[in-house]
């Protein structure tokens, strides 16, 4: 039974740099209180001056990833000034998450609704459990989900989102990764092997080209196609002069293993 002094979020390091947040509010279905907004904007910026973290994998305690905004909460001090707070909060948080200089993954169970749906396409990567389910629901309570309708559309195809935007129906986790919302979908007691592999396989590659091209994979998307490329192709130049890449190079010309200090 959590009390009022349990933490709202759990944060685990291991020895590689990989950070586990796990959202700790099972009770309420891990909403997104004004609370715990705070909390997680100041781990994120924590990470991002962090030059060890490698990676950020974003979990829940309990039955449900996350159920959205806290709507007790909102309901008891309606202003717009007070909303217009909130969403700004939230809007800087999720903007957190995609410029972190480390590849974030939701390790998605249970219901991701609302703003805990845009949570999930907030994150670089997903992996649900099978029986995880997900909607933008605020439409049912006369309350569109505009906030996240800016996530969702940059994930799944513009009348996907909007279907699901002014239904507010759920669509599970096979649905989800066919409409590019996640990555992987597995039994629930295969997904923590599941994100670890996922893990793995990204933190055997050295820190640095992974930072930059995660900056370039969101910058050029915003911006025509040939500024894109430009940005692209300077990028491409300045990674190539990096030790990790000229090493990574000599190696393939060598056949060998490239010898990288990744941390």
């Amino acid at each position: 039974m959590l009390t009022t002094d349990d933490p709202l979020l759990l944060r685990t390091q291991d020895a590689r740099g990989v950070i586990t947040l796990a959202l700790n509010r099972p009770q309420a279905f891990n909403a997104l209180s004004e609370a715990m907004l705070t909390a997680l904007q100041a781990e994120l910026d924590a990470i991002a001056q962090d030059g060890g973290a490698r990676l950020l994998i974003l979990k829940a305690a309990g039955k449900a990833f996350c159920a959205g905004h806290d709507l007790k909460e909102m309901r008891a001090e309606p202003s717009q000034a007070y909303y217009e707070t909130l969403f700004a909060q939230c809007g800087r948080m999720m903007m957190a998450i995609q410029r972190l200089p480390v590849p974030v993954i939701a390790q998605v169970q249970g219901i991701a609704t609302a703003a805990g749906c845009q949570l999930v396409a907030m994150c670089d990567l997903a992996v649900a459990a099978s029986d995880a389910r997900f909607a933008v629901s605020g439409v049912n309570l006369g309350l569109f989900c505009a906030t996240p309708s800016v996530a969702l559309s940059r994930n799944l195809g513009r009348k996907q989102a909007f279907e699901m935007l002014v239904t507010g129906a759920f669509i599970s986790a096979d649905e989800a990764k066919a409409r590019g919302l996640v990555n992987r979908v597995v039994p629930p007691d295969q997904v923590d092997a599941e994100v670890e592999a996922l893990v793995a396989a990204i933190v055997a590659k050295p820190r640095l080209p992974i930072a930059m091209g995660k900056a370039l994979f969101y910058r050029q998307l915003e911006v025509g196609i040939e500024a894109a490329y430009a940005d692209a192709g300077e990028t491409m130049a300045c990674n190539m002069m990096d030790h990790s890449a000229l090493e990574g190079v000599q190696a393939f010309i060598d056949k060998r293993k490239p010898d990288w200090n990744l941390r």
